[in-house]
């Protein structure tokens, strides 16, 4: 039995040990209380603190006098935790048409242990609505059963993003291209100038709500920088009608595929460069990597008779014929060991330079070339831009194909004077002619007219390079010579525009084949410019293995009539008279111009 003066000590012992315990605890909570308060505070806030980026806008693309051709809108990334998919199968089932996709597809994205699964990229915001309005319904009819709320479906979240819009459709899609998945480019203008256009992203702090952004928690650490606004050269009607025209063209001929192109040959600016068949930009899902391409810079061609301008120019320049210089044209012609003819048996012809021009004669253009040595005569056509790139910076352009000289055979000089033996782009051929609308002077042809930054600056591109290939005289004997071609003599007189004079040139071209290794089908074409004596503008039209009828002068150059004239009437150019008479086209022509020549009288 414990004594009485035990029990006490017991007693306080207790007491003692009670009040120290109890002192410890007090200590510890007026330290958590208030003097790590902030601090616990501060942990926990920072772990429900998540970070994000904030993606930056796309720059806008946009014809040159302003019209939106490409842009970003506002869109969502829909995103899942498929930690939280519990029935991927019933979910699946009751999201699908919300996200509007298929049911057996959506179930694989939902199944897994992933916990950041990107559901679709860059969909309209009603996406993420109706994907809303599906669970809540959904969740709202499984929570007034027994256990609903372990039977909600969850774990879908969003993120703000943006998609890429075409208002204009498939017009100049195939130089404006399109953007991949990720929203960057991947074709066009928008894959060539993609790194100004891409802009810089941001990145904010949020409170993360169980994967969701609780709202009004958004705090921007880095702003998003938004893309360069790109402005192009082309004018959207004058688009619209170059598009138009080829469109049909291709359609009527049941041809391969055609290009049309305007230029301006004093700036290099492209007006418009339209292609068929197209496509829609915004259907990304549903375009072939052949459909992308852009024919106008990476289709190459041998040019055919378009090609004899290089011919004329070259020999003009060198002294080594005239305007009026007279050949006798055989119905076949040796040379190089081959035979070559024209497009139609005929007899033999007594035709001037500029008739060899006029009625596309083979043979006139390989005498006129043979008094050219094939050094003089390359240098020319690198001169003119043959075999290098033409400088417009469109992706995928293609330099052509020019052998060098000492890689011809005895007949290549024979063949590449009358347009057959090398390769050209539609830009390049284009570029020929305009030189010559510029009195000899070669501007690199350019698409880009400036950018705009964020805050609205514009910046104009740089002046185009200029090389002087040929002298203004040159260049302007060649266009009086090509007005024969539009003449009712000449191959092209579905070319002529009334109140007009215009210089320009067929070509039909034998087309190579690559499947076969052989020539099959043709290349119909017509290059011109208006007004002849001092051109403003460059159309050229070509259109590949057309069914049934091929010559360029038949099928090319009413689309050259058709675009030529718009530009004329909307960029209101006035008719300008020649400053020299058309040149005889035959011999016969030529003797009775000088026969009319006024005699002097005789004196006694």
């Amino acid at each position: 039995m414990i004594s009485q003066e035990a029990f006490g000590k017991r007693i306080r012992y207790l007491v003692v040990a009670f009040l120290f315990i109890f002192l410890i605890f007090g200590v510890r909570l007026i330290d958590v209380q208030a003097v790590q308060a902030s601090g616990y505070s501060k942990r926990a806030a920072n772990e429900m603190v998540s970070k994000s980026t904030w993606l930056a806008p796309r720059g806008t693309i946009t014809d040159v006098n302003g019209i939106v051709l490409a842009r970003s809108e506002a869109a969502k990334n829909i995103i899942v935790d498929q930690t939280m998919i519990a029935d991927p199968a019933t979910t699946a089932q009751v999201t699908a048409a919300a996200l509007e996709m298929p049911v057996d597809q959506l179930q694989l994205l939902l199944t897994g242990t992933k916990r950041y699964q990107v559901i679709e990229n860059g969909v309209a915001p009603i996406v993420w609505d109706n994907l809303q309005s599906a669970l809540t319904s959904y969740n709202a009819k499984v929570e007034a059963t027994p256990g609903g709320l372990s039977k909600r479906l969850v774990g879908f979240f969003s993120e703000n993003a943006y998609s890429r819009n075409y208002p204009t459709g498939t017009l100049a899609a195939s130089l404006v291209g399109l953007t991949n998945a990720a929203n960057q480019g991947a074709a066009g203008i928008e894959a060539s100038m993609n790194t100004l256009l891409t802009g810089s992203n941001g990145e904010y702090d949020y409170v993360n709500g169980n994967g969701a952004i609780i709202p009004g928690s958004q705090q921007f650490t880095t702003p998003a920088k938004p893309g360069t606004d790109v402005r192009l050269t082309i004018e959207r009607d004058i688009q619209w009608v170059a598009q138009d025209a080829i469109s049909t063209a291709v359609k009527d001929s049941k041809a391969l595929s055609g290009t049309v192109i305007v230029m301006d040959p004093k700036t290099g600016a492209i007006l418009a460069q339209a292609s068929a068949p197209t496509f829609d930009p915004a259907k990304r899902s549903q375009v072939t990597l052949d459909e992308i391409r852009n024919p106008a810079v990476q289709d190459v061609y041998e040019p055919g008779s378009t090609g004899k301008v290089i011919t004329v120019a070259a020999a003009l320049e060198q002294g080594t014929t005239t305007p009026t210089t007279v050949y006798t044209i055989p119905n076949t012609l040796k040379a190089g060991g081959r035979v070559f003819h024209d497009d139609k048996n005929h007899p033999t012809e007594h035709l001037t330079t500029s008739g060899v021009l006029a009625v596309s004669s083979n043979i006139g253009a390989i005498q006129i070339g043979a008094a050219l040595p094939n050094n003089t005569f390359f240098r020319y056509l690198q001169k003119f831009g043959i075999g290098q790139s033409t400088g417009s910076n469109l992706p995928g352009e293609s330099a052509g194909i020019l052998h060098p000289v000492s890689a011809w055979s005895a007949s290549s000089a024979p063949t590449i004077a009358f347009g057959q033996g090398y390769s050209v782009t539609a830009m390049q051929a284009t570029d020929v002619f305009a030189t010559i609308a510029n009195n000899g002077v070669r501007v690199t042809p350019n698409v880009i007219a400036g950018t705009v930054d964020a805050s609205g600056h514009y910046t104009p591109s740089k002046p185009a390079t200029q090389v002087q290939v040929i002298s203004a005289a040159t260049a302007q004997e060649i266009r009086t010579m090509l007005e024969g071609v539009v003449s009712n003599e000449g191959t092209a007189p579905a070319a002529e525009i009334p109140g007009y004079k215009v210089a320009g040139k067929t070509g039909t071209a034998m087309r190579s084949d690559a499947r076969c290794g052989c020539y099959r089908g043709y290349t119909a074409s017509f290059i011109g410019m208006a007004p002849a004596a001092a051109p403003k503008y460059v159309v050229s039209v070509v259109i590949q293995n057309p069914q049934g009828q091929h010559f360029g002068g038949e099928i090319a150059a009413p689309v050259f009539k058709k675009v030529m004239s718009f530009v004329l009437q909307t960029k209101q150019v006035q008719p300008v008279l020649s400053i020299q008479p058309a040149y005889p086209l035959t011999q016969a022509d030529l003797m009775a111009a000088v026969k009319a020549v006024p005699q002097p009288a005789v004196t006694q």
